[in-house]
């Protein structure tokens, strides 16, 4: 395992400086999932939560937390994010919902924490938008499932603890 980047050589939290790397494309895929009770997930699937559309709204957030990133993790640096694609799957067998993200940049750094930003919040606000009908909902299983891009080139996943989704719900 290399050295922690984010210390300098006094044991000093500092942003690490990424400006003599060079810019290539950076893609990162995350997922996680939340676990609910099946009348909750009944719910979500028929649009019939009192706060509006709970897949949308977390499809909107999970943008917006990919967005926003360098402003909740301090030694995040501030990327330019040419794509954010989300997908939400509504699957009975836990009952819950699946949620996959993939962002992607060109730059001199990853957007992996763009990626797990985005899948945290998007279940986060499914949480918020169903808590009324289930306070026992669980997050779990977020993890980072693929990169590519940079010098340390294609890293994947061997062993995925969610399946991923077949294809988003709306």
């Amino acid at each position: 395992m290399s050295s922690l980047t984010h210390f300098d050589d006094q044991g000093q939290a500092h942003m690490v400086d990424v400006s003599a790397k060079p810019a290539t494309l950076r893609v990162a895929v995350a997922q996680g999932c939340i676990r609910m009770a099946p009348d909750t997930l009944r719910t979500i699937m028929q649009g019939n939560a009192g706060k509006g559309d709970v897949l949308g709204i977390a499809r909107i957030a999970a943008i917006q937390g990919a967005k926003r990133t360098a402003d909740l993790i301090p030694l995040c640096h501030p990327l330019p994010l040419s794509k954010v694609a989300v997908e939400l799957e509504c699957q009975e067998g836990l009952p819950g919902v699946v949620c996959r993200v993939t962002a992607q940049t060109v730059g001199p750094t990853g957007v992996e924490m763009e990626a797990l930003t985005a899948v945290q919040v998007g279940l986060l606000t499914i949480y918020d938008m169903c808590k009324a009908m289930d306070r026992g909902m669980t997050i779990t299983d977020v993890a980072l499932l693929e990169k590519r891009g940079g010098r340390s080139g294609h890293w994947q996943r061997e062993r995925r603890d969610v399946e991923p989704p077949s294809g988003a719900q709306t």
